[in-house]
């Protein structure tokens, strides 16, 4: 079984990650791993606000997340920092976020058909008003996060009508928890999914 977490940066869903991982080790927790992407694009010297280097971009994570879908089933039930509805998601509407209008299922046919093989059972999105995130991404310092105002000012309402649309997402609002709290209802929603498990 796959569940994923999902919503903005600054949210806490890799500190939820974290406690789940610590209060239930039955449960394998995939964290992002970004390195060998991004080392890739580097040294070709790729540029995605280009449409050939967003394409080739993105030909690199479709395959990177697939490859982590399949590594994760080595466990019996992984709960993914970000899956393969993230990588999917982005690559269909970045492009629209910076105003162009690209053309991405057609060069990424067979990329995109290999990560939608890779979806997860269940999806808990982390939510929380918008001067919430903009007050937890100013109190955390240990990570660079200069993407975060185009993401969070035109790429998550896309991202949370999308979510929303899906029947097999569920919200948790993290406004009002401490991170413990959050890690416990994170807890609480994978453990109710794992002994649904036929």
């Amino acid at each position: 079984m796959v569940l994923s977490l999902q919503g903005c940066m600054a949210v806490g869903k890799t500190s939820a990650a974290r406690w789940l991982a610590a209060h239930d080790p039955a449960f394998h927790v995939s964290y992002e791993d970004n390195a060998a992407v991004i080392a890739e694009v580097r040294r070709r010297g790729l540029d995605k606000t280009s449409y050939a280097g967003y394409i080739e971009i993105q030909r690199l994570w479709l395959q990177n997340e697939v490859r982590r879908w399949q590594a994760a089933q080595a466990y019996p039930c992984t709960v993914m920092d970000f899956g393969a509805e993230e990588i999917e998601f982005y690559t269909l509407h970045y492009p629209r976020s910076i105003g162009r209008d690209w053309e991405v299922e057609g060069p990424l046919a067979g990329e995109l058909a290999a990560v939608r093989r890779c979806m997860p059972r269940r999806i808990l999105f982390l939510d929380a008003p918008d001067e919430v995130l903009r007050r937890r991404k100013a109190g955390d310092a240990s990570r660079d996060r200069g993407f975060f105002e185009h993401y969070l000012t035109t790429l998550l309402p896309l991202k949370r009508a999308w979510f929303a649309a899906k029947d097999n997402a569920d919200f948790l609002d993290t406004a009002a928890l401490t991170p413990d709290e959050a890690g416990a209802a994170v807890l609480e929603w994978a453990a109710r999914q794992r002994s649904q498990t036929p």
